[in-house]
């Protein structure tokens, strides 16, 4: 199966049902998914995502780190965290 195509062809409508069936864990007539159903539904909304270049705030599993003053909350997850070792010399 080509992937590529059925993110490339996958509809608004179809997204929706995916992300909230993924947030949920069941499909929209109630059924639950499974582990393997869950996981490619995830794939798939993440795929779709950034096929659509769908703005980070507006993705699947985004948190926000902006406190009311407009600084970031925490470290940024996308920088190398420094290991300093102390010792007693």
């Amino acid at each position: 199966m080509n992937y590529e195509k059925m993110i490339e062809t996958m509809t608004p409508d179809v997204y929706q049902a995916l992300k909230v069936a993924v947030e949920i864990g069941k499909w929209p007539n109630g059924e639950k998914l499974s582990p393997e159903q869950r996981e490619t539904s995830m794939r798939a909304v993440i795929a779709y995502e950034v096929a659509r270049d769908i703005p980070q705030d507006q993705r699947v599993g985004f948190i926000d780190r902006t406190r009311p003053d407009g600084k970031q909350h925490g470290s940024d997850p996308m920088q190398p965290d420094v290991l300093r070792i102390l010792t007693d010399d």
